[in-house]
């Protein structure tokens, strides 16, 4: 099927309930399943030193356990985006959120490298019915500049999932669970497997169902074909590239931060403190910038965006005080909303619409995890090799210009 015949399903009758009140508890549900999500992610990242000296791992062997969900991301997320458009996002939240309570466990119990990541690769099983179904329900459910609001709005759960494990996890939970880190593991999974029971009663109103319902009894177009179909127009060519871009920088310093600020002299409880500072201002970000990048101003932010990301990795080299600060604030920015509004070029791309939508954020998905899983893994490589980080943060320097690069190309493209 060629790309125009995409663009005429894509403008069939479709399923509208943007002006539906129960929307709102569709997007706390989603919000709820990000926080889970962002807190599982960002759970390693504190406690490097307990886990390497207890499972006897190098800095790089980590590095690779930081990489494992991610590399498992890469071989579901299509597949994952599949069944999402297939059984509809209402179950497959349910069970993203029972598997990311399962990784959560399986790390408590992990006793050397293997088991450490096996347990982290689960994750990459459940993440991706997580960041697919978000957008696919944002898309069902809302339109216009609600539409934008709504992805800043749960990218902000995943964004406060990460300041509470950066933050709390030496402060709060290691004291809490008496400096035992299994423990920990086994909290942060418990918090999951709530999150599945809650968001399980949201969907269970008759207009969630209902909606499900209609989107079954719509023709589906064989899988392969329609990713073939999105993968031939260069638009979604190049947003695939930058979202490599955009996961490696993410990726990168989400594992990397605290071990970073770690090198530079702080202890671990102010290193979790001053880590939090970019998600906390993402979170403000994602509020604020999404909603503004209407189809006129989208590029025009998103070089902002990635400008801010390269400014931050060069501050990084400051060793502390005001730019170092200020670094972290450049670096929340962007993180705050560099994925939300790539993905909304994706999803507002010629020739895709909110019935693509599973399909399309899987291979946003499967594209972004592998710069995620070279992010994580150059990152600690780098560190083995030089006894630093100075290398890698200039490779993330280089990134960003890259994206700036792709994006200059990406307006041509659409001119």
């Amino acid at each position: 099927m060629p790309p125009s015949s995409l663009n005429n399903q894509a403008h069939s009758p479709e399923i509208n309930y943007a002006v539906h009140p129960y929307r709102w508890a569709v997007l706390a549900g989603v919000w709820l399943a990000y926080a889970c999500f962002g807190m599982t992610v960002g759970s390693l990242a504190p406690l490097v030193r307990p886990i390497t000296l207890d499972l006897g791992i190098s800095h790089s062997a980590l590095g690779t356990i930081l990489g494992a969900w991610p590399l498992a991301y890469i071989a579901a997320a299509a597949a994952c985006g599949a069944l999402t458009d297939r059984m509809g996002p209402r179950r497959t939240l349910v069970f993203a959120l029972l598997i990311i309570a399962v990784s959560g466990a399986l790390r408590g119990l992990a006793d050397g490298y293997l088991g450490m990541f096996l347990g982290v690769a689960v994750f990459g099983l459940g993440g991706p019915l997580v960041s697919i179904g978000a957008p696919k329900l944002v898309s069902l459910w809302f339109v216009g500049k609600e539409r934008g609001l709504a992805m800043g709005i749960y990218t902000t759960g995943s964004s406060l999932g990460l300041v509470i494990s950066l933050s709390a996890t030496n402060s709060v939970f290691m004291p809490l669970m008496h400096g035992h880190w299994r423990y920990v593991m086994f909290l942060y999974a418990g918090i999951a497997l709530t999150a599945a029971l809650v968001w399980f009663a949201i969907g269970s109103h008759p207009t969630v169902r209902a909606l499900e319902r209609r989107l079954a009894a719509e023709p589906k177009t064989p899988q392969m074909v329609l990713f073939a179909n999105l993968i031939k127009l260069p638009e979604v060519r190049l947003i695939l590239l930058m979202s490599m871009g955009v996961f490696f920088f993410n990726h990168a310093l989400n594992n990397w931060l605290p071990e970073i600020l770690r090198s530079g002299g702080m202890d671990a409880s102010s290193a979790g403190f001053w880590s939090a500072i970019p998600t906390t201002v993402g979170i403000a970000a994602a509020l604020l910038i999404p909603r503004l990048a209407t189809p006129g101003y989208r590029h025009s932010i998103l070089a902002a965006l990635f400008a801010s990301a390269a400014v931050a990795t060069l501050l990084f080299h400051s060793g502390g005080g005001l730019l170092l600060a200020l670094g972290l604030v450049f670096q929340g920015i962007a993180r705050g909303a560099m994925t939300s509004i790539t993905m909304l070029c994706l999803l507002e791309a010629r020739n895709v619409s909110s019935r693509f939508a599973g399909s399309a954020g899987g291979l946003y998905f499967t594209v972004g995890e592998i710069g995620g899983v070279l992010g994580s893994v150059t990152l600690g490589a780098m560190y083995d090799a030089t006894g630093g980080f100075d290398a890698g943060l200039f490779t993330l320097t280089a990134v960003c210009l890259i994206q700036l690069l792709l994006l200059q190309r990406l307006q041509r493209v659409n001119a």
